[in-house]
């Protein structure tokens, strides 16, 4: 049996944060093994949480990258005070009746997931206010591959920085020690340890689906995910608004037989059909859209999909890239190099040289995380 972090701090009576002031830093995957609430567990073994901080998505789910404002929890009447709005760290006005720091969200092991820089944010601002920092760790349900290259300075947004790799094959836990190691914070950093994990991947295990955000409701769609989130950079839809979010991709002016015929000759272990599918909202919301949908399988590299599949789509005349407009510089940038960590100009190229030099730098990481990790090697894909 796995026993996350939370698991572990039951067990253990939650004795770590007895007698302390608490923050937590969490959302709706708070929840133990059997999906108790991890905020009522907090107050029912008396628990003094202070304060709740929440990422994107707010404690309940709201849509992606849809902004929110602070509250009052309505059962524990305590702050709940959103990370994603005007302000991403805890401020030290926010920190001053705070002892420990608690975080506990559940991640997908992917460089362009807003949550894990709500955790660097986080630690920062530990770091600055010397307070204690905890994370209750949970499985990378992606396990321990590491693939893609770093990202370059030149791309650092809140989707992509800290020169992680588009995969990146830590846990939360691991990930913060990442980034006490690589930002070199002085900070008092404890990881409750996940038991009984070996660094399986989440359809290996016995666990319950603990769903990170609206738009990934399985690890099918999670495993697509690692890759297809690149389509959202650019005038495809990546199949938000479906019941299959990166799984459906498509677009009205997309012709899902020849798609499916190249998709087919390039990947042909590749499980997948023609699709039409008209999304509920986000691109293209009440039209129809004509592509392809995958049945993703933990063997499949999603990135190389991706990359391929828009390098095909980018000849056709209806093909854009998406902008999105640089807050710090005023000019507008190109929203699938963030994503992506590199310039776009390999989906201009007809080879798969951009692999050595993605190994290379994926290699890098894999070298430098080596006195941080908690499970065991993480280990480079191999193409």
């Amino acid at each position: 049996m796995i026993f996350q972090g939370i698991d572990v701090l039951e067990k253990n009576h939650f004795k770590e944060l007895n007698n302390k002031k608490i923050a937590l830093i969490t959302n709706y995957s708070f929840v133990n093994k059997i999906m108790e609430d991890g905020i009522d567990l907090m107050f029912k073994n008396n628990i003094n949480v202070v304060k709740i901080f929440t990422p994107e998505h707010g404690l309940y789910g709201l849509p992606d990258g849809q902004e929110f404002n602070d509250q009052i929890h309505p059962i524990y009447k305590i702050p709940v005070i959103s990370l994603y709005g005007e302000n991403k760290k805890p401020t030290s006005e926010q920190l001053k009746d705070v002892d420990v720091l608690v975080y506990d969200i559940q991640d997908v092991g992917l460089r362009f997931y807003t949550f894990i820089y709500t955790l660097a944010y986080s630690l920062i601002a530990a770091s600055e206010n010397a307070k204690k920092f905890i994370v209750l760790d949970r499985i990378n349900p992606l396990g321990r591959i590491v693939f893609g290259p770093r990202i370059k300075k030149d791309f650092f947004t809140f989707v992509g920085n800290y020169e992680l790799p588009l995969r990146y094959g830590l846990t939360p836990g691991e990930l913060a020690r990442y980034y006490k190691k690589y930002l070199k914070l002085d900070i008092d950093l404890e990881v409750i340890q996940i038991e009984g994990w070996q660094g399986d991947t989440f359809d290996k295990l016995q666990l319950k689906w603990n769903i990170p955000s609206p738009a990934l409701p399985t690890f099918e769609s999670t495993v697509a995910y690692s890759g297809m989130c690149l389509i959202e950079g650019s005038n495809i839809s990546e199949g938000r608004g479906t019941p299959k979010p990166f799984c459906f991709i498509g677009a009205p002016w997309i012709n899902e037989n020849e798609l499916y015929d190249f998709l087919r000759k390039k990947f042909p272990n590749l499980i997948l059909r023609k699709r039409n599918f008209i999304p509920n909202f986000s691109k293209f919301q009440g039209r129809l859209c004509n592509g392809v949908e995958f049945f993703p399988e933990t063997k499949d590299n999603f990135v190389i999909v991706a990359v391929e599949m828009v390098r095909y789509l980018a000849q056709k005349e209806d093909f854009e890239f998406r902008k999105y407009i640089d807050r710090e510089n005023l000019h507008q940038k190109d929203h699938i190099e963030n994503l992506l960590g590199v310039e776009k100009t390999i989906f201009f190229e007809d080879d798969f040289s951009y692999l050595e030099d993605w190994n290379k730098s994926a290699q890098e990481f894999i070298d430098f995380c080596d006195d941080i990790l908690l499970y065991g090697g993480i280990n480079l894909w191999k193409i």
